[in-house]
């Protein structure tokens, strides 16, 4: 009996590891995703272009809503090479991406090419990791390096607001992993917790670059991430600021 005991604990442990991991709160189910409509034609503010949500949502074919605004996007980064996703469904032609994905714009390349790497070799994993393995996986050298050089050309934006605060609003995960506010569903404590919601979730979904995020975070979180960067927290570690500089 305790040797069957001991075998059910050694069976559950990676299942209670991986709650310990990925807390229900920042990782509860998605629900099923609605029905995409291919009806109506949807605007951005400041766009000429319409999309429907079936063409928003297109993995080979995302929206450009501001084709002028950015450089010419190699082939694999405006609509993926089979089985690869486009990388602007996710991270937008701007790089900027929504809060869960990456924010691309202005890294080095040889640091996107080594992520891209260890996607592949197994170096990267995790909850969210799956579908960039399976992506790095199937793109050639020659991709890596085109949709690198893309990214790194460009300017990162100011895409998020910073809100300190006590309490949030209830939210849900929504398609594509993004986190919602709970229509009419009140607020609840944020603790120590940073929530992360769309400034308009209407063009969140239809994946607006001009449109970004809110960040809530505990209150004096920024007066604390100041102290960091600048002294080390009075000395407690190293400033952020000796090695990137005192506006990172």
């Amino acid at each position: 009996m305790k040797n069957l005991a001991s075998v059910l604990v050694m069976a559950l442990l990676p299942g209670l590891a991986i709650a310990a991991d990925n807390p229900d709160w920042a990782y509860p189910p998605t629900p099923k995703p609605a029905p995409l409509d291919s009806a109506v034609q949807k605007q951005v503010p400041g766009s000429a272009k319409k999309y429907t949500q079936a063409q928003i949502d297109d993995g080979f074919n995302p929206p450009d809503w501001f084709p002028d605004e950015h450089p010419p996007m190699p082939e694999i980064v405006a609509t993926g090479r089979k089985p690869a996703r486009a990388c602007a469904l996710c991270h937008l032609p701007t790089g900027d991406g929504h809060p869960e994905s990456s924010s691309l714009a202005g890294l080095p390349v040889q640091y996107l090419v080594r992520q891209m790497a260890e996607f592949k070799n197994g170096g990267r994993k995790g909850v969210r990791a799956n579908a960039m393995i399976d992506i790095a996986k199937a793109m050639s050298d020659e991709d890596v390096r085109a949709a690198s050089e893309y990214f790194a050309r460009l300017k990162p934006g100011v895409w998020t607001k910073v809100v300190e605060t006590a309490s949030v609003p209830k939210t849900y995960v929504g398609s594509g992993a993004m986190r919602f506010a709970v229509p009419d569903g009140g607020t609840e404590p944020l603790g120590n917790r940073i929530i992360v919601l769309p400034q308009d979730p209407v063009r969140a979904h239809s994946r607006d670059p001009h449109s970004g995020f809110i960040d809530y975070v505990p209150v004096g979180s920024v007066a604390k991430g100041k102290a960091l960067v600048t002294s080390g927290a009075s000395g407690q570690t190293v400033p952020c600021a000796i090695c990137h500089g005192a506006t990172l």
